[in-house]
């Protein structure tokens, strides 16, 4: 097999600004994922149906479709009336955002309840609310359970962002895809995606791994 090294040298900048793009991406809807599911987490284990319906339809519809649709949802139907014009990097934040958040809410109601419930009465006991019972007493033991689930949610997020290169985002993919429609070829485009992103997920996984030894 002939593999050509200077089709990668020749986009290597392209690459590594996508790359740069992509990590960027990911890491502001994690973050944005994480405020967000938090809230709906907490609506969902909500015992008022006013507030437990829709988290629960919320959370079902963004982990029921899939993301290409709802990147094209937010794309070209919901940011457009927003902004005053198409936005493929606010439609992919927004999208990677709502969607992660679905699964982080889900990831915060298992972590939350897997707390002993004594933890909550003994809180209560000392004279707490039940809001500074959560924020010092459950909150804190059950994040650190959290925190696994939260590195595979960053993990798939990463692999995930890839299909932005379909509403036109110049992130990593889209320049792989550049390259290999300029060339024509398919081997060095998509192994050289391929090493990145497993460079991208195993270097997060290496310190998420670190992160939970030491917590």
């Amino acid at each position: 097999m002939d593999f050509r090294f200077d089709i990668i040298w020749d986009y290597a900048p392209l690459l590594l600004k996508g790359t740069g793009l992509t990590i960027g991406i990911s890491a502001a809807s994690i973050l944005l994922g994480a405020v967000f599911g938090l809230a709906i987490g907490f609506g969902k284990m909500a015992r008022s149906r006013l507030l437990n319906w829709p988290m629960g339809a919320y959370i079902n519809f963004f982990r029921g479709t899939p993301l290409i649709v709802q990147a094209m949802i937010f794309h070209f139907a919901i940011i457009p009336p927003i902004l005053g014009t198409t936005n493929a990097i606010a439609a992919a934040i927004t999208t990677l955002s709502f969607n992660s958040a679905a699964y982080m809410a889900e990831i915060y109601r298992a972590g939350i309840q897997s707390i002993d419930p004594g933890q909550k009465e003994a809180a209560y006991s000392l004279g707490m609310s039940h809001g500074q019972a959560m924020r010092f007493v459950i909150l804190p033991q059950a994040i650190k359970r959290m925190i696994p689930a939260f590195g595979n949610e960053f993990i798939v997020l990463i692999k995930d962002s890839a299909m932005l290169a379909y509403i036109a985002v110049p992130e990593m993919f889209y320049w792989v895809n550049a390259m290999k429609g300029q060339y024509m070829r398919v081997w060095e485009p998509y192994l050289t995606a391929a090493v990145i992103y497993f460079i991208l997920t195993y270097s997060l996984s290496k310190l998420l791994q670190y992160i939970e030894r030491r917590m």
